[in-house]
């Protein structure tokens, strides 16, 4: 059993997506408005739903979303320019300190 311990985080980001992007009520998730909000919509939500954000610890800065944007290039193939993950960025670190 010990080889399905690398499933969780897969099973996890397949069931977010799966989701649409909604919260456990069933509702929309919405994010807070601001400059970037358009590029995590247009980037984030084609591997996971926008409540993968939401679900992130508060009081977080800039370094923790940059590291997590870096994972997600890197790691998980995601297509961001670097210009875009700059701005996406710098919106989640104001959304969500």
């Amino acid at each position: 059993m010990k080889w399905m311990a690398g499933f969780g985080p897969v099973l996890l980001a397949a069931g977010v997506v799966a989701s649409g992007g909604q919260a456990a009520t069933g509702a929309p998730v919405q994010l807070p408005p601001g400059a970037g909000l358009q590029l995590v919509e247009a980037h984030c939500t084609s591997c996971h739903g926008l409540d993968f954000i939401t679900k992130q610890p508060r009081g977080r800065d800039e370094a923790f979303w940059a590291g997590n944007i870096a994972r997600m290039i890197d790691t998980h193939g995601a297509e961001i320019p670097p210009a875009d993950a700059k701005a996406i960025t710098a919106y989640l670190g104001r959304a969500f300190t």
